[in-house]
Protein backbone atom coordinates (compact mmCIF):
# COMPACT_ATOMS: atom_id res chain seq x y z
CA UNK A 1 0.00 0.00 0.00
CA UNK A 2 3.24 2.33 1.04
CA UNK A 3 4.60 1.42 -2.56
CA UNK A 4 1.44 2.29 -4.23
CA UNK A 5 1.03 5.67 -2.32
CA UNK A 6 4.95 6.74 -3.36
CA UNK A 7 4.67 5.36 -6.74
CA UNK A 8 1.79 7.42 -7.38
CA UNK A 9 2.77 10.37 -5.48
CA UNK A 10 5.99 10.44 -7.85
CA UNK A 11 4.24 10.07 -10.90
CA UNK A 12 1.70 13.08 -9.61
CA UNK A 13 5.10 15.71 -9.52
CA UNK A 14 5.77 15.76 -13.46
CA UNK A 15 2.28 15.30 -14.51
CA UNK A 16 1.94 18.66 -12.69
CA UNK A 17 4.74 20.83 -14.04
CA UNK A 18 3.12 19.92 -17.27
CA UNK A 19 -0.58 21.03 -16.54
CA UNK A 20 1.28 24.37 -14.81
CA UNK A 21 3.35 24.56 -18.26
CA UNK A 22 0.46 24.24 -20.31
CA UNK A 23 -1.56 26.94 -17.96
CA UNK A 24 1.03 29.41 -18.34
CA UNK A 25 1.15 29.13 -22.17
CA UNK A 26 -2.25 29.37 -22.42
CA UNK A 27 -2.30 32.21 -20.68
CA UNK A 28 0.20 34.16 -22.69
CA UNK A 29 -1.70 33.46 -26.01
CA UNK A 30 -4.53 34.91 -23.92
CA UNK A 31 -5.83 38.44 -24.24
CA UNK A 32 -5.28 41.23 -21.92
CA UNK A 33 -3.91 40.85 -18.24
CA UNK A 34 -4.36 41.22 -14.70
CA UNK A 35 -4.91 45.33 -15.42
CA UNK A 36 -7.08 44.67 -18.18
CA UNK A 37 -10.13 45.92 -17.25
CA UNK A 38 -9.10 46.86 -13.70
CA UNK A 39 -8.08 50.68 -14.62
CA UNK A 40 -10.04 53.20 -15.57
CA UNK A 41 -8.28 54.85 -18.15
CA UNK A 42 -9.75 58.44 -17.90
CA UNK A 43 -8.78 58.14 -14.19
CA UNK A 44 -4.83 56.91 -14.57
CA UNK A 45 -2.49 57.89 -16.83
CA UNK A 46 -1.11 55.68 -19.30
CA UNK A 47 2.23 56.00 -18.17
CA UNK A 48 1.49 54.60 -14.68
CA UNK A 49 -0.09 51.51 -16.36
CA UNK A 50 3.14 50.74 -18.33
CA UNK A 51 4.97 50.96 -15.25
CA UNK A 52 2.46 48.84 -13.20
CA UNK A 53 3.18 46.35 -15.96
CA UNK A 54 6.25 46.24 -16.13
CA UNK A 55 6.72 46.33 -12.01
CA UNK A 56 4.25 43.09 -12.20
CA UNK A 57 6.34 41.43 -14.68
CA UNK A 58 4.27 41.21 -17.25
CA UNK A 59 6.24 42.02 -20.19
CA UNK A 60 8.53 39.24 -18.98
CA UNK A 61 8.85 36.23 -21.49
CA UNK A 62 6.21 33.59 -20.63
CA UNK A 63 9.59 31.33 -20.18
CA UNK A 64 11.28 33.60 -17.58
CA UNK A 65 7.57 33.89 -15.55
CA UNK A 66 6.75 30.63 -15.72
CA UNK A 67 10.44 29.96 -14.22
CA UNK A 68 9.68 32.69 -11.61
CA UNK A 69 6.71 31.22 -10.34
CA UNK A 70 7.43 27.34 -10.41
CA UNK A 71 10.82 28.56 -8.45
CA UNK A 72 8.51 29.71 -5.74
CA UNK A 73 6.03 27.17 -5.95
CA UNK A 74 8.12 24.41 -4.69
CA UNK A 75 9.11 26.87 -1.64
CA UNK A 76 5.00 27.22 -0.74
CA UNK A 77 5.33 30.60 -2.25
CA UNK A 78 2.12 31.06 -4.91
CA UNK A 79 2.91 34.62 -5.25
CA UNK A 80 0.25 37.10 -4.95
CA UNK A 81 -3.60 37.77 -6.22
CA UNK A 82 -3.13 40.79 -8.67
CA UNK A 83 -7.05 41.18 -8.12
CA UNK A 84 -7.01 40.75 -4.36
CA UNK A 85 -3.72 42.63 -3.69
CA UNK A 86 -2.53 39.52 -0.86
CA UNK A 87 -0.82 35.99 -1.00
CA UNK A 88 -2.52 33.46 -2.99
CA UNK A 89 -2.32 30.68 -0.34
CA UNK A 90 -4.33 33.61 1.72
CA UNK A 91 -7.39 33.89 -1.06
CA UNK A 92 -7.59 30.22 -1.58
CA UNK A 93 -7.21 29.23 2.16
CA UNK A 94 -10.67 31.06 2.00
CA UNK A 95 -12.32 29.29 -0.32
CA UNK A 96 -11.50 26.23 0.44
CA UNK A 97 -13.22 26.11 3.81
CA UNK A 98 -16.20 26.49 1.90
CA UNK A 99 -16.08 24.53 -0.65
CA UNK A 100 -15.28 21.40 1.85
CA UNK A 101 -18.15 22.22 3.55
CA UNK A 102 -20.64 22.18 1.17
CA UNK A 103 -19.22 18.95 -0.98
CA UNK A 104 -19.12 17.28 2.55
CA UNK A 105 -22.69 18.06 3.10
CA UNK A 106 -23.49 17.14 -1.36
CA UNK A 107 -21.79 13.94 -0.62
CA UNK A 108 -23.98 12.91 2.53
CA UNK A 109 -26.65 14.20 0.85
CA UNK A 110 -26.11 11.98 -2.42
CA UNK A 111 -25.89 8.75 -0.67
CA UNK A 112 -28.66 9.44 1.73
CA UNK A 113 -30.86 9.94 -1.61
CA UNK A 114 -28.69 7.66 -4.22
CA UNK A 115 -28.41 4.44 -1.78
CA UNK A 116 -32.32 4.08 -1.15
CA UNK A 117 -33.04 4.91 -4.30
CA UNK A 118 -30.98 2.56 -6.07
CA UNK A 119 -31.98 -0.36 -4.03
CA UNK A 120 -35.83 0.35 -4.58
CA UNK A 121 -35.11 0.37 -8.37
CA UNK A 122 -33.03 -2.66 -8.57
CA UNK A 123 -35.56 -4.91 -6.18
CA UNK A 124 -38.08 -3.63 -7.92
CA UNK A 125 -36.67 -3.26 -11.58
CA UNK A 126 -39.10 -3.49 -14.35
CA UNK A 127 -42.26 -2.14 -12.00
CA UNK A 128 -43.79 1.18 -11.59
CA UNK A 129 -41.44 2.49 -9.07
CA UNK A 130 -38.58 1.31 -11.05
CA UNK A 131 -39.99 3.19 -13.89
CA UNK A 132 -40.15 6.49 -11.50
CA UNK A 133 -36.60 6.24 -10.61
CA UNK A 134 -35.15 5.85 -14.16
CA UNK A 135 -37.12 8.21 -15.48
CA UNK A 136 -35.74 10.60 -12.93
CA UNK A 137 -31.98 9.55 -13.98
CA UNK A 138 -32.80 10.46 -17.38
CA UNK A 139 -33.62 13.49 -16.51
CA UNK A 140 -30.86 14.44 -14.28
CA UNK A 141 -28.59 12.98 -16.83
CA UNK A 142 -29.95 15.28 -19.31
CA UNK A 143 -30.41 18.69 -17.70
CA UNK A 144 -27.59 21.45 -17.20
CA UNK A 145 -26.32 21.70 -14.35
CA UNK A 146 -26.54 25.78 -14.61
CA UNK A 147 -30.49 25.02 -15.42
CA UNK A 148 -31.41 23.47 -12.67
CA UNK A 149 -29.41 25.17 -10.48
CA UNK A 150 -31.25 28.59 -11.52
CA UNK A 151 -34.89 26.49 -10.93
CA UNK A 152 -33.98 25.90 -7.49
CA UNK A 153 -33.12 29.56 -6.92
CA UNK A 154 -36.41 30.85 -8.27
CA UNK A 155 -38.51 28.25 -6.74
CA UNK A 156 -37.03 27.29 -3.28
CA UNK A 157 -35.61 31.28 -2.93
CA UNK A 158 -37.65 33.87 -4.10
CA UNK A 159 -41.08 32.05 -4.62
CA UNK A 160 -41.34 29.88 -1.30
CA UNK A 161 -38.45 31.39 0.10
CA UNK A 162 -37.63 28.38 2.14
CA UNK A 163 -34.09 28.43 1.54
CA UNK A 164 -31.94 32.01 1.35
CA UNK A 165 -29.72 32.84 -1.85
CA UNK A 166 -26.06 33.46 -2.03
CA UNK A 167 -23.28 34.41 1.13
CA UNK A 168 -22.95 31.35 3.58
CA UNK A 169 -23.96 32.89 6.70
CA UNK A 170 -26.45 35.76 8.58
CA UNK A 171 -24.48 38.94 8.77
CA UNK A 172 -25.43 38.86 12.32
CA UNK A 173 -24.50 35.84 13.47
CA UNK A 174 -21.90 35.66 15.96
CA UNK A 175 -18.65 33.30 14.22
CA UNK A 176 -18.02 29.88 16.80
CA UNK A 177 -21.89 30.04 18.28
CA UNK A 178 -25.01 27.51 17.57
CA UNK A 179 -26.78 30.38 15.70
CA UNK A 180 -23.38 30.65 13.08
CA UNK A 181 -23.28 27.08 12.84
CA UNK A 182 -27.50 26.89 12.24
CA UNK A 183 -26.96 29.26 9.46
CA UNK A 184 -23.88 28.11 7.45
CA UNK A 185 -25.68 24.52 7.51
CA UNK A 186 -29.33 26.85 6.37
CA UNK A 187 -27.09 28.59 3.38
CA UNK A 188 -25.25 25.43 2.55
CA UNK A 189 -28.75 23.00 2.07
CA UNK A 190 -29.66 24.37 -1.16
CA UNK A 191 -26.85 24.64 -3.14
CA UNK A 192 -25.69 21.14 -1.76
CA UNK A 193 -29.72 19.69 -2.20
CA UNK A 194 -29.12 20.81 -5.85
CA UNK A 195 -25.75 19.16 -6.43
CA UNK A 196 -26.77 15.79 -4.79
CA UNK A 197 -29.83 15.51 -6.76
CA UNK A 198 -28.07 15.90 -9.78
CA UNK A 199 -24.78 13.81 -9.43
CA UNK A 200 -26.21 10.80 -7.35
CA UNK A 201 -27.16 9.32 -11.14
CA UNK A 202 -24.62 6.90 -11.15
CA UNK A 203 -25.29 5.88 -7.53
CA UNK A 204 -28.62 4.91 -8.08
CA UNK A 205 -28.19 2.94 -12.06
CA UNK A 206 -24.73 1.29 -10.42
CA UNK A 207 -26.50 -0.01 -7.60
CA UNK A 208 -29.62 -0.94 -9.84
CA UNK A 209 -27.44 -2.61 -12.12
CA UNK A 210 -25.46 -4.62 -9.90
CA UNK A 211 -28.69 -6.07 -7.55
CA UNK A 212 -30.47 -6.87 -10.87
CA UNK A 213 -26.93 -8.68 -11.80
CA UNK A 214 -26.26 -10.12 -7.88
CA UNK A 215 -30.16 -11.55 -8.36
CA UNK A 216 -29.16 -14.15 -11.05
CA UNK A 217 -26.25 -15.16 -9.26
CA UNK A 218 -25.32 -18.81 -8.25
CA UNK A 219 -25.31 -18.09 -4.22
CA UNK A 220 -28.51 -16.13 -4.63
CA UNK A 221 -30.29 -19.23 -6.14
CA UNK A 222 -28.54 -21.45 -4.03
CA UNK A 223 -30.03 -19.34 -0.96
CA UNK A 224 -33.68 -19.50 -2.20
CA UNK A 225 -33.44 -22.98 -2.56
CA UNK A 226 -32.71 -23.33 0.30
CA UNK A 227 -35.51 -21.51 1.69
CA UNK A 228 -33.38 -18.22 3.08
CA UNK A 229 -36.27 -16.01 3.02
CA UNK A 230 -36.55 -12.64 0.31
CA UNK A 231 -35.67 -9.85 2.76
CA UNK A 232 -32.10 -11.76 3.96
CA UNK A 233 -31.07 -12.15 0.86
CA UNK A 234 -31.37 -8.67 -0.08
CA UNK A 235 -29.97 -7.56 3.09
CA UNK A 236 -27.16 -9.99 3.61
CA UNK A 237 -26.06 -11.25 -0.22
CA UNK A 238 -27.20 -9.01 -2.93
CA UNK A 239 -27.32 -5.36 -1.32
CA UNK A 240 -24.04 -6.21 0.60
CA UNK A 241 -21.95 -7.18 -2.69
CA UNK A 242 -23.68 -4.56 -4.37
CA UNK A 243 -22.33 -1.58 -2.35
CA UNK A 244 -18.76 -2.30 -2.44
CA UNK A 245 -18.67 -0.54 -6.30
CA UNK A 246 -20.66 2.42 -4.83
CA UNK A 247 -17.91 2.66 -1.76
CA UNK A 248 -15.25 2.22 -3.89
CA UNK A 249 -16.40 5.16 -5.28
CA UNK A 250 -16.35 7.46 -2.90
CA UNK A 251 -12.46 9.05 -3.96
CA UNK A 252 -13.67 9.67 -7.86
CA UNK A 253 -16.92 11.37 -6.35
CA UNK A 254 -14.86 13.47 -4.26
CA UNK A 255 -13.02 15.07 -7.21
CA UNK A 256 -15.72 14.96 -9.09
CA UNK A 257 -17.67 17.38 -7.11
CA UNK A 258 -14.74 19.87 -7.51
CA UNK A 259 -15.77 20.19 -11.43
CA UNK A 260 -19.94 20.42 -10.35
CA UNK A 261 -18.77 23.01 -7.58
CA UNK A 262 -17.57 25.36 -10.15
CA UNK A 263 -20.83 25.77 -11.95
CA UNK A 264 -22.82 25.35 -8.91
CA UNK A 265 -20.88 28.07 -6.44
CA UNK A 266 -21.43 29.85 -9.61
CA UNK A 267 -24.69 30.14 -10.00
CA UNK A 268 -25.69 30.40 -6.07
CA UNK A 269 -22.94 32.97 -6.04
CA UNK A 270 -21.45 30.98 -3.25
CA UNK A 271 -17.81 32.37 -2.22
CA UNK A 272 -15.85 28.67 -2.53
CA UNK A 273 -12.97 27.88 -4.84
CA UNK A 274 -15.06 26.81 -7.66
CA UNK A 275 -16.40 30.47 -8.08
CA UNK A 276 -12.91 32.09 -7.42
CA UNK A 277 -11.86 29.92 -10.19
CA UNK A 278 -13.90 31.48 -12.64
CA UNK A 279 -13.53 34.77 -11.16
CA UNK A 280 -9.53 34.74 -11.35
CA UNK A 281 -9.55 33.66 -15.19
CA UNK A 282 -12.42 36.50 -15.51
CA UNK A 283 -9.44 39.07 -13.76
CA UNK A 284 -6.44 37.27 -15.60
CA UNK A 285 -5.07 36.54 -11.97
CA UNK A 286 -3.24 33.48 -13.43
CA UNK A 287 -1.50 33.35 -10.28
CA UNK A 288 -4.49 32.34 -8.09
CA UNK A 289 -5.75 29.95 -11.41
CA UNK A 290 -2.45 28.00 -11.40
CA UNK A 291 -2.39 27.48 -7.98
CA UNK A 292 -6.22 26.08 -8.01
CA UNK A 293 -5.30 24.37 -11.03
CA UNK A 294 -2.86 22.59 -9.17
CA UNK A 295 -5.10 22.16 -5.98
CA UNK A 296 -7.85 20.29 -8.10
CA UNK A 297 -4.94 18.25 -9.85
CA UNK A 298 -3.76 16.69 -6.41
CA UNK A 299 -7.15 16.47 -4.89
CA UNK A 300 -8.25 14.25 -7.84
CA UNK A 301 -4.85 11.93 -7.55
CA UNK A 302 -5.69 12.18 -3.72
CA UNK A 303 -9.65 10.55 -4.07
CA UNK A 304 -8.49 8.30 -7.05
CA UNK A 305 -6.36 6.65 -4.38
CA UNK A 306 -9.14 7.02 -1.72
CA UNK A 307 -11.21 4.78 -3.99
CA UNK A 308 -8.95 1.79 -3.95
CA UNK A 309 -8.19 2.28 -0.26
CA UNK A 310 -12.05 1.97 0.35
CA UNK A 311 -12.41 -1.03 -1.82
CA UNK A 312 -9.71 -2.65 -0.01
CA UNK A 313 -11.37 -1.99 3.09
CA UNK A 314 -14.58 -3.13 1.96
CA UNK A 315 -13.55 -6.01 0.04
CA UNK A 316 -11.48 -8.19 1.59
CA UNK A 317 -10.83 -10.27 -2.15
CA UNK A 318 -8.56 -7.10 -3.22
CA UNK A 319 -5.18 -6.05 -2.01
CA UNK A 320 -3.32 -2.91 -3.15
CA UNK A 321 0.10 -3.91 -2.95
Amino acid sequence: MWKTTVRRVLVLIPQLVILSLMIFIFATFMPGDALTGQIDPSKVRPERVEELREKWGFYDPWYVKYGRWISNAFKGDFGNSTAYQVPVAMVIGERANNTFWLNLLTLILMYLIGIPLGIVSGRFHDRKADKVITTYTYMMFSIPTVILALLSIYFFGFRLRLFPIGLTVDTGAARGSLDYFTSRLYHMILPALTGAVLYNVWIVQYLRSEIVEYEKSDFVTTARSKGVPGSVIYSRHITRNALIPVASGTGYQIAGLLSGSIFIERVFTYPGMGRLFIDSILKRDYAVVNALVIFFAILIVAGTLLSDIIISAVDPRIRIK
